[in-house]
C-alpha cells in the first residue's frame, strides 16, 4: 500500500467568465501521506477553494493528474466521481450542511444509503460514530434542537461513517464561538490520532497551527509547504 494517499501533479483549473479566462490554479504539485494532518491556507482568490473542490472530487482539473488512494480521478465522469467521493472522502463544512427534517442519527446514516448498506447496519454504524463524538444522548434530536457545536459534531460523525480515507474539513470552526472551536479542533485531533488523514482548509492562523504541516497558496500556486514546528494540541477528552 502506497504511503501517499494524494498526489497532485501540475494541476491547473481555468474558468471562463464571459470573455475572460480566470486561472484559479496554475500548476499545483502536492503530495499528502496517509495519516498526515495538513492545513491548507491562502487569502481570498489564492485558489484555496478551487483546490479543496478538486481534492474533494467535487470538480475536475483543466490539466494535470490527481491520484487519490491509487486511482487517477482527474478524468472521471460525474457518476464515478460521486462514487469515489462517497467512499474515500468525509466532508465537514463550516455551515454543517445537515438536513433539517432528519434526526442526528438519520443525518449521520445518510452516506451509508448511497453506499448501499442495509438499514440495520447503517443505524448501528451511525450510533457507533455518534457515541465516539459524545452525542449518544442526542441521536433523536433534529439540527434545530442542537447547539452549533453539537451540529458540527453530528457533521463530523457523518463524515466518519463510511470509514473514508480522508477527512476534508472546510473552515470547521467558522460558525462557532472560541470555546466550542477548541472542542471541535480537539475532536479533529483525536480523529487524526486514530489514524485518519486530515486536510483542514482555513484562513485562521491559530486553527492552522493544530495541523502538522501547513501548505500556503498564493495566486494559484503553492507559495510554501512547511512542517509546523508550533503544533497546538488539545485532548478532546479533557475538554469534556
Amino acid at each position: 500500500m502506497s504511503e501517499e494517499i494524494i498526489h497532485l501533479n501540475e494541476i491547473t483549473r481555468f474558468f471562463r467568465v464571459g470573455t475572460e479566462v480566470v486561472r484559479a490554479l496554475r500548476g499545483v504539485t502536492l503530495s499528502i501521506k496517509r495519516n498526515e494532518y495538513v492545513a491548507l491556507m491562502g487569502p481570498s482568490g489564492s485558489g484555496k477553494s478551487t483546490l479543496m473542490n478538486l481534492l474533494g472530487c467535487l470538480d475536475t482539473p483543466t490539466s494535470g493528474s490527481y491520484i487519490l488512494n491509487g486511482n487517477d480521478v482527474s478524468k472521471l465522469e460525474d457518476n464515478d466521481l460521486a462514487e469515489i467521493r462517497n467512499r474515500e472522502i468525509g466532508f465537514v463544512f463550516q455551515t454543517f450542511n445537515l438536513l433539517p427534517r432528519l434526526t442526528a442519527l438519520e443525518n449521520v446514516a445518510l452516506p451509508m444509503i448511497y453506499a448501499g448498506a442495509a438499514k440495520p447496519k447503517r443505524l448501528e454504524r451511525a450510533m457507533e460514530v455518534l457515541h465516539s463524538v459524545k452525542l449518544t444522548d442526542r441521536v433523536k434530536h433534529k439540527p434545530n434542537e442542537l447547539s452549533g457545536g453539537q451540529r458540527q459534531r453530528v457533521a463530523i460523525a457523518r463524515a466518519m461513517v463510511n470509514n473514508p480515507s480522508i477527512i476534508l474539513a472546510d473552515e470547521p470552526t467558522g460558525n462557532l464561538d472560541s470555546k466550542t472551536s477548541i472542542e471541535i479542533m480537539a475532536l479533529i485531533e483525536e480523529i487524526h490520532k486514530a489514524g485518519n488523514t486530515i486536510i483542514l482548509v482555513t484562513h485562521e492562523e491559530d486553527i492552522a497551527r493544530h495541523a502538522h504541516r501547513i501548505v500556503r497558496l498564493s495566486d494559484g500556486l503553492v507559495a510554501s509547504d512547511e512542517i509546523n514546528q508550533d503544533i497546538r494540541t488539545i485532548n478532546y477528552y479533557q475538554t469534556h
